[in-house]
């Protein structure tokens, strides 16, 4: 159990870079608040989609999740709720200050 923990909190759940660069790059372009929960949504489930897309290559991740898809979704969406978010007050000052 503390495993499963463990591995949801880090690199294949919380911390995901996929899910943080594609909430970034969505949340950026967000120009209103409800934009960022399709950012959340879109950062899990195209994260865990391009995940499945390099195993299915087979490419190496050096982070191998002992939990399925679905144990992941809700973390990842989280990790998007909240980078979409930074990332909208950033592009929305940078869009002020122009």
């Amino acid at each position: 159990m503390t495993d499963d923990i463990s591995v949801i909190l880090l690199w294949p759940g919380l911390l995901n870079p996929f899910a943080i660069l594609i909430a970034a790059y969505m949340g950026y372009y967000a120009n209103q608040r409800g934009k960022i929960f399709i950012a959340g949504f879109a950062a899990a489930a195209l994260s865990l989609f391009l995940e499945g897309l390099i195993k299915l290559v087979g490419v190496p991740l050096p982070w191998n999740p002992e939990v399925g898809p679905l144990a992941l979704f809700p973390f990842r969406f989280a990790t998007g709720l909240i980078v979409s978010a930074i990332a909208m007050k950033i592009g929305a000052s940078r869009r002020r200050a122009k």
